[in-house]
């Protein structure tokens, strides 16, 4: 099956079906017994998915917990979800309706990044999350190594949204959403609705960034391409890495974190994303403040990104870059160009944001004078 969407809200059915469910399908059925000491789904798959099925569940969050023990089961944790993997396909079949959507959730323990997608469609690869930075961090920073694990066949959950929950700062909660959404995790909101602000609801519902969370082109995650503070490739669980790029049906989806505690300048050369071509230049479109950007040649940086804040960025082609249109014809001899700007030549695009803080800096390197040495150098050969 072909899984191409991941669930943004509960559904009214679900919501209805909670208290039936013994705290709703998030968290069970289990496997063996539940924290109360109820029984769960082991001997009884079939059984407990006609009665989701009546009750028109369409996702199952099947937890690996209290399991009986190793002789009487005589399986290992992928042996057990195929058992109601097989259980959703015949009742899928029987009854006509789709299959209910399957996550796993035996927290990584057994490295389900490497199988999940051969029983589910998503599966948690850490612990359980909690609304302050710390463990957002530390989920970012481990799934940061496995983000190749997720397609549209299925994906890496990194837990429910925080958003609404405890004591996050709105640039935490922003960012929080960001992450989960372009690394296709499974956007389960965690929070009540009821009671709500505007402000959260406002970035749950953030279209551009939905929009590449749901492309129905490319369903990998983004990744990082540099790690910032740290040394590439470094696991700091709470300094996770802090520039991400992937592909997108419209551009190249850029995400840039500062995992510090105080306000940052995050800046990179654009060609360090495998996703952009050198010798091109590129639109910026900003996810966040929804503003054109300008057009950016080789770099970019933005200043004063707030603590634990994101910038969420699409840059689309914009052809050649002004350096390759002006070079000359092979075999031209260019006499050396007169300077265009002042030693210090500054940023070409200033923009301020909402806060009155906020400044892009497009970075505009000049080659003009590398060129000029090459062909010096040509003729003296």
């Amino acid at each position: 099956m072909r899984f191409v969407g991941t669930v943004l809200a509960v559904s009214a059915l679900l919501v209805a079906r909670v208290e039936a469910l013994n705290n709703g399908v998030a968290r069970l059925p289990v496997l063996g017994y539940n924290a109360a000491g109820y029984p769960g789904s082991w001997a009884n798959e079939k059984r407990d998915l006609e009665l989701f099925n009546k009750w028109g569940v369409s996702l199952l969050k099947y937890d690996n917990c209290n399991l009986p023990s190793d002789n009487i089961t005589r399986q290992n944790a992928i042996g057990r979800y195929q058992i109601m993997k097989e259980a959703i396909a015949d009742v899928a079949e029987e009854s006509g309706k789709p299959p209910i959507i399957f996550s796993l959730c035996e927290w990584g323990q057994q490295q389900v990044w490497l199988w999940g997608k051969t029983v589910g469609q998503s599966w948690r690869t850490t612990g359980d999350i909690s609304p302050q930075w710390s463990s957002l961090a530390s989920i970012i920073n481990f799934n940061s190594f496995i983000t190749m694990a997720t397609d549209f066949y299925g994906r890496n959950d990194m837990d429910m949204l925080q958003l609404g929950n405890g004591n996050l700062s709105l640039d935490e909660a922003k960012a929080h959403f960001t992450v989960w959404a372009l690394m296709k995790s499974t956007l389960l909101i965690g929070t009540d609705l009821r009671t709500v602000t505007r402000e959260i609801v406002d970035i749950l519902t953030n279209r551009e960034i939905l929009a590449i969370n749901q492309d129905p082109v490319v369903g990998t995650s983004i990744s990082p391409f540099r790690w910032g503070i740290n040394p590439d490739w470094t696991s700091d669980s709470l300094h996770p890495a802090q520039y991400w790029s992937g592909p997108t049906q419209d551009g190249v989806v850029f995400m840039l974190l500062n995992v510090e505690d105080t306000p940052a300048t995050l800046s990179f050369n654009l060609t360090e994303s495998p996703w952009i071509r050198a010798g091109r230049q590129y639109s910026v479109r900003d996810l966040w403040s929804h503003t054109d950007e300008g057009i950016a040649v080789r770099s970019f940086s933005r200043d004063n990104v707030p603590p634990h804040g994101v910038v969420a960025l699409l840059l689309k082609d914009a052809g050649d870059s002004p350096e390759l249109k002006d070079e000359p014809e092979p075999g031209d001899v260019t006499p050396e160009p007169e300077p265009k700007c002042g030693a210090s030549c500054g940023p070409a695009v200033s923009s301020t944001g909402t806060s009155g803080s906020r400044r892009t800096r497009m970075v505009y390197a000049d080659l003009q004078m590398l060129a000029y040495m090459y062909v010096i150098m040509t003729m003296r050969l």
